[in-house]
């Protein structure tokens, strides 16, 4: 298929493809899905080799939100049956942090809920990540807080952390459906911020909450205009007490496209097969790693995750490798990038985000 051809050959350039070519992804029919794998393995594999990265969330503060995004469990009036507590003691998240670590993971996670972090939540975090760090030698830790405010990413960057987690989730054009107490620029201030603090910036999207292609295709395009490392990908689990909870919207090939369209238009980031994989993709989990170079070992923040051993024997079944704490996850001109924005933030630590 010369549609294919051209996407694969722009992917190994780093060249951004055309919208119309990213929609043709998704409107591909399900004899052509099979070819659509291969060419964006093709492009994962220039970048990423055979490697897959392990991600480990913590959940240090559960529930009572202040904010209405219509996905999550855990928003202003969700009646959603969840586990609700406040602040993990650093020692406590170390502790859970060890577990995901000994499992195979690389970075750690930490994940509150709310709005954003006060200036004491940003300190209890820091606490956390410098208790990680010192038990488990080389980890990565990646903080997602919410919304930052001035100096927050400086000082979480001066704690040891490595990265920063905040999600676009969907177009900007589409935000004020989902939710109504923040917008679109708000999310991308935040990881301009973490950016500019010499953060290594996390950011994705969420598939599946009634979004058309052409929002996917839009949202898609910001993020690479934001050039984070790592690109999380959820795909939407309907919560019973949400307003989405009827949005059962995707297939496993739906799955697999949208994968395949980010991977072209992100061809040399750190795409992550985030929430919902399980639900959503089913048997074709396997067919996910040719696309993706990163998943989340175990749980999520309020639903259940594959248990640990089956993503470690599915990885090599699929004739993949863990990537190991030894080994750089991103290609030698984004971590030549992101020392560059460390020493422009005044920084001195070594990348390896």
């Amino acid at each position: 298929m010369d549609l294919l051809n051209t996407l694969v050959d722009k992917g190994l350039r780093r060249e951004l493809p055309s919208r119309e070519e990213a929609l043709a992804v998704l409107a591909t029919s399900d004899d052509e899905l099979l070819d659509v794998v291969t060419a964006a393995g093709k492009v994962r594999r220039q970048w990423f080799g055979r490697r897959v990265k392990l991600n480990y969330l913590v959940n240090l503060k559960s529930g009572l939100c202040p904010e209405d995004c219509s996905y999550c469990s855990q928003r202003l009036g969700s009646k959603a049956e969840i586990l609700k507590y406040t602040w993990l003691k650093p020692d406590e998240a170390s502790q859970v942090a060890a577990a995901g670590v000994a499992g195979g993971a690389k970075r750690v996670c930490l994940v509150a809920s709310g709005r954003g972090p006060t200036d004491r939540d940003v300190d209890r975090v820091s606490e956390t990540i410098e208790a990680i760090k010192e038990q488990n030698e080389g980890v990565e830790v990646c903080a997602c807080l919410g919304l930052l405010s001035g100096g927050q990413a400086e000082r979480l960057r001066a704690a040891g952390a490595d990265a920063y987690n905040h999600n676009l989730n969907t177009s900007e054009a589409t935000y004020a459906d989902i939710c109504t107490t923040h917008d679109f620029s708000d999310r991308v201030e935040t990881v301009q911020q973490a950016q500019a603090a010499g953060l290594s910036a996390c950011s994705g999207l969420i598939a599946g909450m009634g979004e058309s292609d052409e929002d996917l295709v839009d949202v898609a395009f910001a993020l690479r205009d934001l050039d984070p490392d790592s690109v999380p990908v959820n795909f939407l689990i309907p919560m019973e007490g949400t307003p989405l909870a009827e949005q059962w919207n995707l297939t496993p090939q739906r799955c697999l496209r949208i994968l395949a369209m980010v991977r072209f238009i992100c061809p040399d980031a750190e795409v992550r097969l985030a929430g919902g994989r399980e639900v959503h993709l089913r048997s074709l989990q396997p067919l996910a790693l040719h696309l993706v170079n990163s998943i989340f070992l175990g749980d999520y923040l309020t639903s259940e995750g594959q248990a640990g051993q089956a993503d470690l024997d599915m990885i090599a079944d699929a004739g993949f490798v863990v990537e190991g704490a030894d080994t750089t996850t991103l290609p030698d001109h984004r971590t030549d990038l992101v020392s560059v924005r460390r020493r422009g933030a005044g920084t001195d630590f070594a990348p390896n985000a």
